[in-house]
């Protein structure tokens, strides 16, 4: 789950981290009266779940109310990499002298929490990554025994910091490693953290991810969710159980099990295809999830060919098949659909799908192939 920039910045200076004070403004009148509150220059920021605001035009600044207004005309209601902006962040404009990037998130590979910093600060991390991946400094803590003062330090004297800049780094350092642990987050970025001229360390932009597993522990947090930033068809799935993810390929997937919906996609990227999505009906999925499954699928107009995956195990493969013979009476599906079942009753199933007039094929690597395949001829 994610939240806007001034909801991070909120969480954040509840941990201790100096951040930028704000206002948050729907319409051009409400943020020229913040403007006029907060004084002097303003920072007029779009607030949207999505990266590239200042390159799309969703960050202006304003030297009086009459600019800001200007400027929030400007931003709400641009889109944004698909997101409408609504709301605007208008914040006290600051005194710049250089720009740093902080980071914490999951290391997976390793079983630890990475830490991040670059003296690259205000750019996309991903492009220091790419073109200088020598200007990141990273440094992991142990889960079990946390982020000690002195690889923050050690942090902070890596990015070439004076010495007496480099305690009041690590202490923010170090308040973002434990925002990350208390909200049970998954992604604490700051960029930029900036050193103003008066030698005073001040987040400018804040970003935080949760781990919606967690969030029955943070009631607080979920209250955050802006269901308007929320993809609809996300949305109709997890209130229907089953777990979805948009992604931007034209091959949809149906897969039973999170580890079979990962491989499928692995496999679909292997054989020379891109995955619309992710899906994963659950291991034991009903004939009336299968089907919501499907419609979820061909609401993509991206989508070209289905690939169907399921493994009988606490599934059985005839109730699967009923599910999709099910959803074929339902939706008018216009795109080639590919079938793999095998284990608990897949004989069955089988039978049942090929009165639906489908064939299913026994590997994941020949639908894999089948569907790209597929996909190709209806793009021709």
């Amino acid at each position: 789950m994610d939240v806007h920039e001034y909801q991070a910045a909120e969480l954040l200076a509840k941990h201790g981290v100096p951040v930028n004070p704000g206002r948050v403004a729907s319409t051009p009148d409400e943020a020229a009266a913040a403007a006029s509150e907060l004084g002097g220059t303003v920072a007029i920021k779009a607030q949207v779940h999505s990266g590239g605001r200042g390159k799309a035009g969703g960050i202006k600044l304003a030297h009086n109310p009459e600019e800001a207004k200007a400027a929030a005309e400007a931003i709400l209601g641009m889109d944004i990499r698909g997101h409408t902006v609504n709301k605007v962040l208008v914040a006290k404009g600051a005194d710049i002298v250089r720009e740093f990037y902080l980071g914490v998130v999951l290391d997976r590979p390793n079983r630890k929490v990475l830490i991040m910093a670059s003296a690259e600060g205000g750019v996309d991390i991903e492009e220091v990554a790419r073109t200088t991946p020598e200007k990141i400094v990273r440094i992991n803590a142990d889960p079990a025994l946390g982020f000690h003062s002195y690889q923050a330090k050690e942090l902070g004297f890596a990015l070439g910091l004076r010495a007496d800049k480099v305690h009041g780094f690590a202490k923010i350092a170090e308040h973002l490693y434990t925002a990350f642990i208390k909200e049970d987050a998954t992604l604490v970025e700051v960029n930029p953290l900036i050193l103003t001229g008066a030698g005073e360390w001040l987040a400018l932009d804040s970003k935080m991810s949760f781990d919606d597993n967690a969030l029955y522990r943070h009631k607080d947090i979920e209250g955050l969710r802006d269901m308007a930033e929320e993809n609809e068809t996300e949305l109709d799935a997890r209130s229907s159980g089953i777990s979805f993810v948009k992604l931007d390929g034209d091959i949809g997937c149906i897969v039973n099990g999170a580890g079979l919906a990962m491989a499928t996609m692995d496999a679909v990227k292997l054989s020379g295809g891109e995955p619309a999505n992710f899906l994963d009906v659950g291991g034991g999925a009903s004939a009336s999830q299968v089907a919501k499954a499907f419609s979820l699928v061909t609401s993509d107009p991206n989508v070209r060919a289905i690939l169907i995956n399921i493994f009988g195990g606490i599934t059985r493969g005839d109730v699967v098949a009923d599910g999709i013979r099910e959803a074929l009476s339902q939706v008018d599906v216009k795109v080639p659909i590919v079938v793999r079942l095998s284990g608990t009753n897949a004989e069955e199933g089988k039978k049942i799908l090929a009165e639906a007039g489908l064939m299913a094929v026994d590997t994941m690597d020949e639908a894999a192939e089948q569907v790209v395949s597929a996909a190709s001829g209806q793009a021709a």
